[in-house]
């Protein structure tokens, strides 16, 4: 993707890292209604393109996809949707691809909470070198002729109580919804999407009074440095953090007195 659509789907991540990160939120459930999405706007081309229109205002395309939506997807869904259409996209069909990776996204998340991502990054991979090593069972799967059912039947038979239920859905969405894809370079795009939730961290953040965007970057940035991968920060206020801020990644908790504290642990760290 290229300008507009790159930083769409920036945005659009952030807020699916947000929704994701509650627990109140069916990270499953929404990969399921993302892709139900993906699947209505890739077919049909006027409405994808009614949402995607430059001349027509952000609020207004947002109002119609709650309109159309709002009966048959959650509220998070329909609100993370809704909030896509108001950005500016360079092609109507960045927006599809933007929510086949978040539908993507969510079950990887989905895995990554219940302690499996690992299991399914393996599966991903194992699985990817068994069809390159069987004509056979890709000549099957990639066949245009063999109906949705078939291979979702082929799917279950090979998958089915043999890998996390994450790695069959996945599987399942690319073989029978390619959209354009070869089957090699859906299973490495899923692969590759894999390795970036497992290098991601999550850090719970809270503090006496919000903060500023310039100390939210530094904290993020000391944060990094100190665990040595990305890190998401997910904001709370709470009047009781008296004098500063409480960081949770994980199971660890820092208290600390302001945000320097941090920095000066980073830059001890660091040497």
């Amino acid at each position: 993707m290229n300008g507009a659509s790159r930083e769409a789907l920036a945005a659009a991540r952030e807020r699916l890292d947000a929704l994701t990160d509650s627990t109140s939120v069916d990270a499953g459930s929404l990969a399921d209604e993302l892709a139900a999405v993906t699947a209505l706007l890739d077919r049909e081309v006027s409405l994808r393109r009614v949402l995607t229109d430059p001349a027509q205002a952000g609020e207004s395309k947002a109002e119609l996809a709650q309109r159309l939506l709002g009966t048959q997807v959650s509220g998070p869904a329909a609100d993370l949707v809704a909030g896509m259409v108001r950005s500016r996209w360079s092609q109507s069909r960045d927006l599809v691809d933007a929510l086949e990776e978040l539908a993507d996204t969510a079950d990887l998340t989905a895995a990554q909470k219940a302690g499996k991502l690992d299991d399914v990054e393996d599966e991903l991979f194992r699985f990817g070198r068994i069809v390159s090593g069987s004509t056979e069972l890709r000549a099957a799967l990639t066949d245009r002729k063999a109906t949705t059912s078939a291979k979702s039947e082929l799917l279950r038979g090979l998958l089915g109580g043999r890998a996390q239920a994450a790695t069959e859905r996945l599987v399942t969405r690319l073989v029978t919804a390619p959209r354009g894809r070869s089957l090699e370079s859906g299973l490495e795009s899923l692969s590759k999407l894999a390795a970036e939730r497992r290098d991601r961290m999550v850090a719970i953040v809270t503090s006496a009074v919000p903060l500023s965007d310039p100390q939210k970057q530094r904290l993020g940035a000391a944060l990094a440095k100190l665990y040595g991968r990305k890190m998401h920060l997910n904001l709370d206020v709470d009047p009781e953090v008296l004098g500063g801020i409480r960081v949770q990644v994980g199971d660890e908790v820092i208290n600390g007195a302001l945000v320097d504290r941090i920095e000066d642990a980073s830059r001890r760290l660091a040497g």
